[in-house]
């Protein structure tokens, strides 16, 4: 068979447990509480890669609190982050790592990542010889290399040549970090993958691919952890955008805000971090969870991605409050500490919302989603107030999310009773001639192996409208609401295709 990139030497000198030190460290036990973090090493001030536009305009939302000496090409500016991973109670990196096969020699447009990673390994070599223990290093694959690339190879995975490249780059990172540093499940390291979009193909013989050629040149398997767009089955699963919203699967993703203002060419869109608020409610919103069925890794979006405004690294703007929250929310993590629920419906028998110009909420409220497909608007019907859904930029399907305050119902399995007023009419566009007219209610549940995401999706119902022209109820009876927020932030939501669905009322009750 002949070889693409395969014949390529690895890049760096390390084979894993072929390493005679593989061993001296042990890896994280499966199911036991970790948490990660993604780390940005792609800054540079002497040169200001990375702080300086191409227009000369400040590329960063948010700024390091001491940018003296700030450059992936330091050591020294390594090991000052490391401990500061340390002091937010933080357990293992993954490095975004932006190397490819065509980029493994000075001068090529993505050789800084190899050259930052270089400097990333010394800066621990040197910190394990002073009893400083760093937080060991996994990979978080930046899949945007699979179509950007010094190369200008759009790598299509189910191809040789495509699994190859896939192949090449983790192997080549993997090369030039010693085992004894690795983060790891056991005795495999960790791999995040991010978005399947960019490559032009994925198939599971691609994800098998890895396993296998993993196995015979470093000596074990990697523990790959897919994002959720990767249709293939892989040892984890988890969604990237926990900065605008938690995210929970299997791993859970949370983050501090998103503001990508400072970043040229990009639509306007800002997560507030509400004065530290939202990410003190995504970490509680974890701790909430029962213990035995929550993920037990948590992954923060991010350490330092100064651009998009996620970065919960020391910071000009604020100081070190999310290191210190940081440090506060793990270690109750790890201890297995779960915090009760109370609040102003923690003794309701119903909540709801009617769906005025502004809404009137009681324990339910609709949810917008920010940069999702939840988009929606003010309407009028014969005199009436509702909301309807708008045409969604991501597919033909429209949405509305509702989210019950965890105080009322959270994590729990207890029987529930949904009932949404609904306006009977279609009113498809010509666009959408071939509307159906159906309704579906889709729901958080904790039935993990019933639906897409681990239940955060389950059908519950399917309603399909007649053109009446008439206030309709419908309701469903649900025997396994988890409610954990896991639909986009939201519990339920309601779905349709080509026409846009108009709501006056929902109503959520026990039973």
């Amino acid at each position: 068979m002949q070889e693409f990139y395969l014949s390529l030497p690895p890049i760096g000198p390390y084979r894993g447990w072929k390493d005679r030190d593989a061993k001296r460290t042990a890896g994280f036990e499966e199911g036991k509480p970790v948490v990660g973090t993604y780390f940005f090493y792609w800054y540079d001030v002497n040169t200001t890669e990375h702080f300086v536009n191409h227009d000369g305009s400040d590329a960063l939302t948010t700024h390091p609190k001491n940018s003296k000496g700030y450059s992936y090409r330091q050591p020294e500016w390594h090991q000052r982050e490391m401990r500061d991973i340390q002091r937010a109670g933080i357990d293992f990196i993954l490095p975004v790592y932006w190397g490819t096969p065509a980029d493994r020699s000075p001068g090529k447009p993505m050789y800084w990542s190899i050259e930052g990673l270089k400097a990333l390994v010394q800066a621990q070599e040197q910190m394990r010889a002073q009893k400083q223990n760093p937080p060991p290093i996994g990979m978080f694959y930046d899949t945007s290399t699979l179509e950007h690339n010094g190369a200008g190879f759009h790598a299509d995975l189910r191809t040789q040549a495509g699994r190859e490249w896939f192949y090449v780059t983790i192997r080549d990172f993997f090369s030039l970090v010693p085992a004894h540093l690795w983060a790891r499940v056991g005795e495999k390291p960790i791999i995040f993958l991010y978005a399947a979009a960019f490559a032009k193909g994925v198939d599971q013989a691609a994800i098998d691919f890895v396993y296998e050629r993993f196995q015979n040149d470093f000596g074990c398997k990697p523990y790959l952890v897919r994002e959720t767009s990767w249709n293939v089955k892989s040892d984890s699963v988890y969604a990237w955008g926990g900065a605008l919203d938690p995210k929970i699967l299997q791993v859970a993703a949370i983050g501090p805000g998103y503001d990508h203002s400072a970043v040229p060419g990009r639509q306007p869109l800002v997560r507030d971090r509400e004065k530290g608020e939202f990410y003190e409610q995504a970490w509680q919103q974890i701790l909430r969870l029962d213990p035995a069925r929550r993920p037990w890794m948590v992954l923060i979006e991010t350490w330092n991605e100064f651009h998009e405004g996620t970065d919960i690294a020391p910071s000009k703007e604020y100081g070190d409050h999310y290191v210190k929250r940081t440090a506060h929310y793990a270690k109750l993590f790890r201890q297995g500490k779960q915090v009760t629920l109370s609040g102003p419906f923690s003794k309701a028998k119903s909540v709801e919302t009617i769906l005025l110009r502004k809404p009137k909420e009681a324990g339910l409220k609709l949810h917008l989603a920010l940069g999702g497909d939840g988009d929606a608007e003010p309407t009028e019907i014969q005199g009436e107030q509702a909301w309807t859904t708008r045409r969604n930029r991501h597919s033909e399907n429209r949405y509305l999310y509702f989210q019950v305050h965890d105080s009322f119902y959270y994590d729990s399995a207890t029987p529930l009773e949904i009932e949404v007023e609904i306006w009977d009419r279609t009113d498809a566009k010509p666009w959408d001639s071939g509307s159906s007219g159906l309704v579906v209610l889709e729901y958080d549940s904790t039935d993990s192996a019933g639906s897409v995401h681990e239940g955060a999706f389950k059908l519950a119902a399917e309603w399909r409208l007649t053109d009446t022209k008439q206030w309709l109820k419908k309701s469903v009876v649900l025997s396994d609401a988890r409610f954990a927020n896991r639909a986009n932030g939201a519990d339920f939501r309601l779905r349709v295709t080509g026409f846009d669905l108009i709501v006056r009322r929902v109503r959520v009750l026990k039973r």
